[in-house]
């Protein structure tokens, strides 16, 4: 995955960051600057991109 990738995050971490971009765009920031404060909105709030979580059969067995 090359740096800059953001297929990794949810729908929802994306659907805010467009909304935070159109917000700075508004006031005046340039769409790099705009897109760049954005990302580091969201990653700052909910803590990056989503991890998804992957667990053998044996972990969830000896888990319950």
């Amino acid at each position: 995955m090359p740096r800059g990738d953001k297929s990794s995050y949810s729908a929802k971490q994306k659907k805010q960051a467009k909304h935070i971009e159109d917000s700075e765009k508004k006031q005046g920031r340039s769409s790099k600057a705009a897109k760049r404060i954005a990302w580091a909105t969201v990653n700052k709030q909910t803590g990056g991109a989503a991890k998804k979580i992957k667990k053998s059969k044996k972990e969830i067995e000896t888990f319950f």
